[in-house]
């Protein structure tokens, strides 16, 4: 059946339409590669130099270094050079003038001018002679030396008088009774069994005996007989600096039934 086809046994009998048609698809190529170039976009003069003239752009600002770590100053210690007056030691340098030294010139006394009989004019009665007026008397002649003011008077210290009357605590003085009496208790006190604390301000004498009493405090039936009492009492003296003084104290009487 297909070796009857047509499609199968068909062949071209016209080589001249195969070379047309390609002939015709090398113009078509060609004309497609060759077009672009009649159309290309010329710049103008202007244009042209615009570009030639445009000015060129800045260069990038240069990156900043890291700022360097300051070091702290190293501390510099110099010996002090010392002086040795064994050793002489010649100048660096040879100075161009030298000093020089000159001697102080003392003062001559001056003569008095003749005339005058006994000093100068202006001068002081009783100066010596050659003086010079407005001198100080009792000065050197010459004017070069005075001599020095009389040293003050020594002031001796004043040593503080000591009081007449110091206070003591109670029971810092009852420490210096070196006589004590013991107070008579009173029979109705006794039988109505009456006891309690007497308390007196005692002023006590240099000698250490007792001056004067007050009641501060205490019974009245009580009272009479710590007075009594009290009033024979001798303490040691007290010195304030060495010196013998009265105190001012507190006297306590305890009465108690036994």
């Amino acid at each position: 059946m297909f070796d009857q086809s047509d499609l199968l046994s068909c062949k071209t009998r016209r080589t001249w339409t195969v070379l047309v048609a390609f002939g015709g698809q090398l113009l078509a190529i060609g004309v497609l590669l060759v077009s672009p170039l009649f159309f290309v976009d010329v710049p103008s003069v202007a244009q042209f130099t615009a570009m030639l003239l445009a000015p060129t752009p800045p260069p990038p600002p240069p990156v900043a270094a890291p700022p360097a770590q300051a070091r702290p100053p190293r501390e510099t210690h110099t010996a002090p050079r010392k002086f040795d007056a064994s050793q002489l030691m010649a100048p660096r340098t040879i100075p161009e003038q030298v000093a020089e030294v000159k001697d102080l010139q003392i003062m001559e006394p001056l003569s008095p001018p003749s005339g005058v009989i006994g000093g100068v004019p202006g001068g002081v009665p009783g100066g010596v002679p050659g003086g010079v007026p407005g001198g100080v008397a009792g000065g050197v002649m010459g004017g070069i030396l005075i001599a020095p003011p009389p040293p003050p008077p020594l002031q001796t210290a004043e040593v503080p008088k000591p009081p007449e009357r110091i206070r003591i605590r109670p029971n810092i003085q009852a420490g210096l009774l070196i006589h004590e009496v013991e107070p008579v208790y009173p029979l109705f006190a006794r039988q109505a069994r009456i006891t309690g604390v007497v308390r007196l301000t005692a002023i006590i004498g240099p000698d250490g005996k007792i001056q004067s009493l007050e009641l501060i405090s205490g019974h009245p039936v009580l009272v009479r007989a710590a007075m009594d009492a009290v009033k024979q009492w001798v303490y040691k003296p007290t010195y304030f600096n060495g010196v013998a003084v009265e105190v001012l104290t507190e006297v306590i009487v305890n009465f108690h039934l036994s």
